[in-house]
């Protein structure tokens, strides 16, 4: 997980966001942004830009590197301040609290609103850009693509699926994003890999999961990456989270798609409640899912 940089925000003067908002803004270009040019990205003089690298380095948003020249380089925690400071400017949130999830490709923290609520910070591209390079079609019509965009366009995208489905769709409710970074409501439940189902609720709990997967289809999306990890269980239903893979329904895959999340969903309740689910034609079901008619998988035997 990477350093919760909440604690030093406090620290921070307008100027060191001055600074990371000019290499922010040269990470467009390069990886690493020349030195010479921070003066301009950053509207400071050289002598103040050299003051805040320092501050900045010390306080590990920044990286530097001096082979062919002197470049800086966001760290996760410099993008993750000025999202942050971003937010506060806005008043969506008032204070950053413990994690609630670290994943592969994101972190999520509780913060401080008029409610508790949840932020995601997206980290898709920084320690596996190459992978997220082969996978994600927004970045391959991009010569320099560095990890800020690739994970500025996964939150863009998530939140553009959230706004669009909910509240038709239980989904978590989303509040604001900025760069990579979404804020949203908190999960009610706990992730479906974690739940212990009493064995005669499999068959409802997955009939509940395949329903929102069919409102969402005739709401224009398809999840995309369906599992026991994406799926929150609680007292009033399920709730489908982790949207930043879904596309939309006119895309040339969808179809396809939906049937993998189908064929997904229902596989890991064969595997974890084999005395309770039927055999199910999963390519039965997907037909009925993107039709608007399914029911129940009791009608796919």
């Amino acid at each position: 997980m990477v350093r919760n940089v909440a604690g030093i925000m406090a620290e921070l003067e307008p100027e060191d966001f001055y600074v990371l908002s000019g290499v922010e803004q040269g990470m467009r270009f390069s990886e690493w942004v020349n030195r010479e040019k921070l003066p301009d990205l950053s509207n400071l003089t050289p002598e103040e830009v050299e003051y805040r690298l320092d501050r900045c380095a010390t306080r590990g948003l920044i990286e530097r590197k001096t082979i062919q020249y002197e470049g800086y380089t966001l760290t996760a925690e410099g993008y993750d301040a000025l999202a942050l400071r971003t937010f506060s400017e806005r008043e969506t949130i008032e204070g950053v609290g413990a994690p609630l999830g670290v994943g592969k490709e994101s972190d999520v923290l509780e913060v401080q609103s008029y409610r508790p609520l949840a932020l995601k910070f997206h980290r898709e591209g920084y320690t596996n850009f190459r992978e997220v390079m082969r996978e994600r079609d927004y970045t391959a019509d991009n010569q320099h693509v560095s990890w800020l965009y690739t994970a500025r366009k996964a939150a863009e995208r998530e939140y553009e699926a959230l706004e669009a489905l909910y509240p038709d769709v239980s989904v978590p409710r989303p509040i604001d994003q900025n760069r990579h970074a979404i804020v949203m409501a908190k999960l009610d439940g706990v992730e479906l890999e974690r739940a212990k189902l009493q064995e005669e609720q499999a068959v409802g709990v997955l009939d509940l999961i395949l329903d929102e997967m069919a409102t969402a289809y005739d709401a224009g999306y398809v999840h995309a990456d369906m599992s026991g990890y994406n799926v929150a269980v609680g007292e009033g239903g399920v709730t489908i989270f982790d949207w930043p893979q879904a596309v939309t329904t006119d895309h040339e895959n969808a179809r396809e798609l939906l049937a993998r999340d189908v064929e997904n969903i229902i596989s890991y309740f064969r595997r974890k409640y084999p005395a309770e689910i039927p055999d199910i034609d999963a390519d039965s079901v997907a037909d009925s899912v993107a039709a608007g008619e399914f029911e129940t998988v009791r009608d796919h035997g």
